[in-house]
């Protein structure tokens, strides 16, 4: 009898270490840093013994990390047009996408010695040397800023003065810094620094800025990853996503 209640000992024992053991990485737009640091240990909190790990980039290339083989188990997007990509490349189950928050596009200025511009035409002044956008093949941001100014008839025009970032939060950082005059993040950003940018106003968007999300068709944590997607569209992620300003889906 010994051998046998040694035997359950060790599986008792190991129990607590078996669930402790589950993670999942979700790799989720840098525009969401602040809101989903917040929102891990909200959902830790549901699923005793699990644990989330966030990796914050533009988009474009979380999407190229996953298609390289990056163990992600959530892939949470800043714009359908990424994650229409990773479905048709089958690196998402299909089945677990969809919409959680909202977004929009504003221009910000520094807060000190600021232009004061007022108006997409106001950019081709002398006054604005340098605008800092988020570059279009991998940054959500840089494609809703190209298709505004292309609207405007302004995308060739200011051309010269882009100074291209890797993510909106590099562009929020040019325009905190105030090595440029302006920068075009979405209105989450610019309230994370409202003590260095302004927001001179915003620009409307031909397309609505909307957040999809799935679970990575390679997980390991398949269920638990369903899990936090599920967790988003609670009143409890709703209530922290709003806190950061974002909109419902």
């Amino acid at each position: 009898m010994r051998p046998l209640r040694l035997l359950s000992l060790v599986l008792v024992l190991a129990l607590p270490l078996g669930a402790a053991a589950q993670q999942i990485t979700v790799s989720a737009a840098a525009s969401l840093t602040d809101a989903f640091k917040a929102l891990g240990p909200k959902f830790e909190a549901t699923k005793p013994g699990a644990t989330v790990r966030f990796n914050f980039a533009a988009s474009g290339v979380l999407l190229q990390q996953i298609a390289q083989g990056a163990p992600v188990d959530v892939f949470a997007s800043a714009d359908q047009e990424t994650m229409g990509r990773a479905a048709e490349q089958k690196l998402i189950d299909a089945a677990t996408r969809r919409n959680f928050a909202s977004n929009g596009l504003v221009l910000i200025e520094p807060l000190k010695d600021a232009v004061g511009v007022k108006s997409l035409q106001d950019l081709a002044g002398a006054g604005v040397r340098k605008i800092a956008v988020g570059k279009t093949a991998t940054v959500p941001v840089g494609r809703y800023t190209r298709q505004v100014l292309e609207g405007a008839g302004l995308w060739s025009v200011l051309e010269p003065k882009f100074v291209q970032a890797d993510s909106v939060r590099q562009v929020l950082d040019y325009v905190a810094r105030g090595e440029v005059e302006a920068g075009f993040v979405y209105r989450t950003d610019a309230a994370v620094m409202g003590d260095k940018v302004r927001v001179a106003f915003a620009p409307a968007t031909s397309m609505p800025v909307t957040y999809p999300v799935a679970v990575v068709a390679d997980s390991r944590q398949k269920a638990l990853a369903g899990d936090f997607v599920a967790f988003l569209s609670s009143d409890a992620a709703r209530e922290v996503l709003a806190h950061y300003g974002f909109g419902k889906r």
